[in-house]
């Protein structure tokens, strides 16, 4: 039985030239980059170098990008270290982030370091920016975060015009970019944003790497202490080869984006197509219009059915991996957080179908062909 892999928002297969890439360097660069020898120096170049691709794709300076262990590592740089470092005491956010996010802010909050509200949003998780600016209007200096696509549904926010907002009040922003980088261009001269994260398994890098970007018109105390890597910023022997692996995946992404954004789109617009001509009672949660929704990402609320938790199951043991679900959420047996914030349906069972540049429109036809078995 061929497998097919539609579950790219959680991880992505890792390219064939980024495994090259880092292999190269497994085998043959094998120095600690703060040793001052020539195997040290070898580790480092390699390090630098890296960041200098990674910044000039971005359109920053390589001083402004710090490597991190991945994009929960620099989300919880980016909050925490700014809101010691400001002493920040109200954070906004909204209720369908990534929990790297969410948690950490919840979890600052139960400290009592900060007060936390929530921006509204509407049904299809569109951040309602008049809000966002009521918010400010009271409490200016606050922390603002929120994802520039969300991972579950899709729904693109519109994070120039966040940065804006942020910037009449003085505020903080961080933007949770993790599903968007690699995958859309990110132009740091001109955007208003504080923070940006990526993690490399999700645009075809390895896992275990990210970078944080700081805006260099602020400066934040480190969250990993023990060394003076990362420009003093965070501590730790530099993960060389994950590294390398981010830069290649990146390059790799800028150089053929606008082609693999058509195919993927493509992918998406016609298992919609299908799915609506097969199962004219499902319905897609978050927005869809290719101006509004992440290219990756299409999640389908099917119709209330008997046996709504075997549909995913039935999907797996049919070589078919996808994820999500309003019954259940990754495995637990707790609903999902983003499908509750947007008032979904929660009888209704809803599946996460994500794409990549290595998906095909017969993965599709497949995978229609097997959930129309599960009896709709």
């Amino acid at each position: 039985m061929e497998k097919i892999y539609f579950d790219n928002a959680a991880t992505t297969a890792l390219d064939p030239e980024v495994l090259s890439a880092m292999t190269t360097v497994m085998a043959n660069f094998y120095g600690n980059p703060s040793s001052i020898h020539s195997h040290g120096r070898e580790a480092r170049t390699l390090v630098e170098k890296a960041r200098k691709t990674v910044a000039g794709l971005l359109n920053t300076a390589p001083a402004n990008i710090f490597f991190t262990s991945g994009g929960t590592e620099a989300d919880n740089m980016a909050i925490k270290c700014s809101i010691q470092s400001f002493a920040i005491t109200h954070a906004i956010t909204s209720k369908i982030e990534h929990h790297a996010v969410l948690h950490t802010l919840q979890d600052l909050e139960k400290q009592g370091i900060i007060s936390l509200s929530f921006v509204h949003i509407d049904d299809k998780g569109n951040v309602d920016l008049n809000h966002l600016e009521e918010l400010l209007n009271t409490k200016p200096r606050s922390l603002v975060s929120l994802m520039q696509a969300n991972n579950e549904i899709g729904t693109l926010t519109d994070i120039q015009a966040v940065g804006e907002i942020c910037q009449a009040h003085n505020a903080i922003f961080h933007t949770d970019t993790v599903q968007t980088v690699g995958h859309y261009t990110h132009d740091l001269n001109t955007l208003n944003a504080h923070f940006i994260v990526c993690a490399a398994h999700k645009l075809h890098g390895p896992k275990g790497v990210g970078f944080l970007y700081v805006n260099p018109k602020i400066k934040i105390n480190p969250l990993v202490f023990g060394g003076a890597q990362e420009r003093n910023m965070r501590g730790g022997t530099e993960n060389i080869y994950g590294i390398v692996g981010l830069a290649k995946a990146l390059e790799l992404a800028y150089a053929d984006m606008d082609a693999h954004k058509q195919h993927i789109q493509s992918l998406k617009s016609y298992m919609m197509q299908q799915l609506k001509l097969h199962i004219p009672n499902c319905y897609f949660n978050g927005e869809t219009d290719s101006d509004k929704s992440l290219y990756t990402v299409l999640n389908v609320s099917f119709p209330e059915m008997e046996m709504a938790d075997m549909l995913l199951f039935n999907l797996d043991i049919n070589g078919i991996s996808a994820s999500g679900g309003s019954a259940c959420s990754s495995g637990s047996n707790i609903g999902s957080h983003v499908l509750a914030g947007i008032n979904s349906n929660p009888n209704r069972p809803s599946i996460r179908f994500s794409f990549s540049k290595f998906n095909t429109m017969q993965e599709v036809d497949i995978v229609v062909k097997t959930l129309l078995k599960s009896g709709f």
